[in-house]
């Protein structure tokens, strides 16, 4: 007789974006030590994604497991120690006693693909092995625009759990990112998690992305507002509402000095850097 998922929830949480209620509700009793070691993992990686990078850091010593340490590792390169934290991760990954486990595997491919060097991302998550480093391979494949591969990695996710989070979360991704009569596929994949469980930014996003792809920007903005009242500083709500109100022909520039201040490195921050440079030079050229 299979013995349940006592990880199962807390699993859901973090994998659709709450947060706090991962981090809330991870007292979870009867775990065995790799049980508890995966949901420590857990909650780490919920601060990180709630910016406590600081917390993360103080709490996990040298003396705890190779996947803790992995994640604090996330949390030193995202406070902007990056060369630090890269030197240390490719140090573990050639060490052969601890190079292959999964949680350092999945770090490193997060990392390398914040640096956009998409190939070294692969590189330690190609083999899979988790449906964490499968989903992540999704990732790095959509942005290599190669939907061909994301496919590949896909279909490995629907043989190993087809019902599983992670996997309709990937399924919605790709299908997002081929387009056409897929949206529709991908907006009924949010709309399921909306209703089985707790609304969250991530899954408000995802409904929002599709009804934009889809042509319906007023339902768009409704869904974004509210994702925005869930947090303020989201970076992706941020810039899909830009995206939104241009479409309907708001006023965006609120909302763009939000996402100036609170995350410069935004890729529509740097691009609208770019394009405003770029015209600033054409303009002296012809002056």
């Amino acid at each position: 007789m299979a013995t349940p998922d006592l990880l199962f929830n807390l699993r859901n949480l973090f994998y659709l974006g709450a947060y706090q209620s991962a981090i809330n509700n991870s007292d979870v009793p009867g775990l065995d030590a790799d049980a508890a070691a995966e949901r420590d993992v857990i909650v780490f990686r919920s601060y990180i994604a709630l910016g406590s990078y600081q917390l993360v850091i103080s709490e996990i010593d040298s003396s705890a497991a190779t996947s803790l340490q992995a994640v604090k590792l996330l949390a030193l390169y995202l406070t902007g120690d990056k060369v630090g934290a890269i030197a240390s991760l490719k140090e573990w990954l050639s060490d052969s006693a601890i190079g292959s486990n999964p949680v350092l595997r999945l770090i490193a491919g997060i990392i390398f693909m914040h640096e956009q060097d998409y190939n070294e991302a692969l590189k330690h998550t190609h083999t899979g092995g988790t449906l964490d480093l499968h989903a992540l391979n999704v990732q790095i494949f959509l942005k290599m625009h190669r939907s061909d591969y994301a496919d590949k990695q896909l279909k490995i996710m629907q043989q190993t759990d087809e019902d599983h989070t992670l996997t309709q979360l990937a399924n919605a991704w790709l299908d997002i990112s081929v387009g056409g009569s897929k949206i529709r596929e991908a907006y009924l994949i949010f709309q399921d998690f909306a209703e089985k469980y707790p609304m969250t930014g991530m899954v408000l996003n995802g409904k929002a992305v599709c009804c934009m792809h889809m042509g319906s920007f007023e339902e768009a903005e409704t869904l974004l507002l509210e994702a925005l009242n869930k947090d303020a500083k989201d970076p992706e709500t941020l810039a899909n509402l830009i995206v939104c109100n241009l479409h309907l022909g708001k006023a965006s520039s609120r909302y763009f000095s939000q996402l100036k201040l609170s995350h410069p490195d935004h890729v529509l921050v740097k691009s609208t850097a770019s394009a405003e440079d770029n015209f600033e030079r054409a303009l002296q050229a012809v002056a």
